[in-house]
């Protein structure tokens, strides 16, 4: 690879409209110059332009529109955060193209094209704060740089692969979520591939430095570019990769102990992992300093104040009509909620629900947090308590958790405290992705 290519990244899809405002001159096939304010929406399998008095510019089945150097796209509007328990909406702007595409005959894609290393550093100040350590942001650089581009590397294997990304029987229901493959673009911009919210969290010049200062540098094992993954707080430990995904092993995607020196490893019994999520370890991501998060974490973050240790307590009737809406299936009473097979991180990728209409085993790790949540549960590490009537009939659901997300590869809260005891980027990664070398490829 003699240079960097460029992606495009979905930043909204199935849109009945898209809004948003040109700054500085943007044209397009047969358009003059055009700024200010615009709207689009789908008109029986063409996108129609709008201006800001609503008189139609253009209508075609897709719109490039490409601005003058400094010129700059916002959209309005924006979903962030989709289906998570941070959901909101907001404005957000871009540099390079913006491309609207009609989807069928009534909805539409908003894409930007932009290089590499511009989308990596907007990434970065996106999934974390663009004032963290340097250090930091140097190993999410390179993390995410070789994230982007195995999956484009590997999109057509992953396509074979999605379609035994399920399997439901009688009596159960695993379903896990690779990479998702989309049909019209390279990446999303939201959490189910890499934050990508654009120039309106880079207020500071450290991540445009940070992806400077490693261009082109990926991290690779055995000749390959590296299936690198990340979540926000592992808990304590890593995970493996077959806890949230396909049944195989990565030597890199294995389980670590996230401190200076290792932790023995969980027990297999029950007990032992609620011994260990009742623990207060002295690991890196175990870190209560509001001062330091607030320099780590970007804001939707810091509204989550328990990432490391985390309580949920439902009501029984509460959990019945969550699990009725997010499964599809009517349990009646609920009895019990038993842990089937837990990973080396403590994260449930089996559980078992009873009840008094049904009984059913879901996995993996993130259709439990999907089921036990409206939104998500924080991760899929947790202890099961009922509080119950003398009549044993269930009346309180208490889970008691560790850690935010998949908890597999790097963890980035631990990975930004390493960064302030002084670690280098290199010294990070090799921390969570064991054997890996870093090569600058292009």
């Amino acid at each position: 690879m003699k240079d960097q290519r460029k992606i495009t990244v979905g930043i909204l899809d199935r849109q009945f409209e898209v809004t948003g405002c040109l700054e500085g001159n943007f044209r397009g096939e047969g358009l003059a110059a055009f700024s200010g304010r615009f709207s689009a929406r789908a008109t029986t399998g063409r996108v129609a332009l709008f201006d800001e008095a609503q008189r139609e510019v253009a209508r075609s089945p897709s719109i490039r529109l490409s601005g003058q150097e400094g010129s700059a796209f916002s959209l309005f509007n924006v979903t962030v955060g989709n289906r998570f328990h941070w959901e909101r909406k907001e404005d957000q702007t871009f540099g390079g193209d913006l491309i609207l595409l009609c989807r069928g005959e009534d909805t539409i894609a908003a894409i930007n094209e932009i290089p590499v290393e511009d989308y990596l550093t907007s990434v970065i100040s996106s999934e974390m704060s663009a004032d963290a350590p340097i250090e930091f942001l140097k190993a999410h650089a390179i993390l995410s740089r070789s994230w982007l581009l195995a999956a484009l590397e590997g999109k057509e294997k992953r396509r074979e692969f999605r379609s035994s990304a399920a399997k439901t029987t009688e009596g159960e229901v695993i379903r896990w979520y690779d990479r998702e493959d989309h049909d019209l673009f390279d990446v999303c911009a939201d959490d189910h591939c890499q934050r990508y919210h654009g120039m309106t969290r880079n207020a500071s010049r450290q991540p445009e430095e940070a992806v400077l200062k490693t261009f082109g540098r990926v991290m690779t094992f055995q000749g390959g570019i590296c299936d690198a993954r990340y979540s926000k707080c592992c808990g304590g430990f890593t995970e493996d990769f077959a806890t949230a995904w396909d049944e195989k092993q990565i030597p890199y995607l294995q389980t670590i102990s996230d401190a200076p020196e290792p932790y023995p490893p969980i027990g297999t019994h029950e007990d032992d992992a609620g011994d260990w999520i009742y623990s207060n370890p002295e690991v890196y991501c175990n870190t209560q300093n509001e001062e330091l998060l607030r320099t780590i974490l970007p804001e939707v973050d810091r509204e989550t104040k328990d990432s490391f240790r985390w309580i949920v307590e439902y009501r029984r009737e509460e959990l019945e009509e969550i699990l009725r809406q997010k499964s599809g299936f009517d349990f009646g009473t609920l009895r019990r909620i038993i842990p089937l097979h837990r990973g080396p991180s403590g994260r449930i990728s089996r559980l078992l629900i009873v009840g008094s209409k049904k009984n059913i085993a879901v996995g993996k790790e993130l259709e439990i947090r999907r089921w036990l949540s409206p939104t998500h549960l924080k991760s899929s590490a947790f202890i099961v308590r009922m509080k119950s009537h003398p009549n044993g009939e269930v009346q309180r659901v208490i889970l008691y958790g560790a850690g935010w997300g998949h908890g597999v590869g790097l963890c980035q809260i631990g990975a930004a405290v390493m960064a302030t005891r002084g670690f280098s980027a290199e010294e990070i990664l090799r921390h969570y992705f064991r054997g890996v070398e870093i090569r600058k490829i292009y």
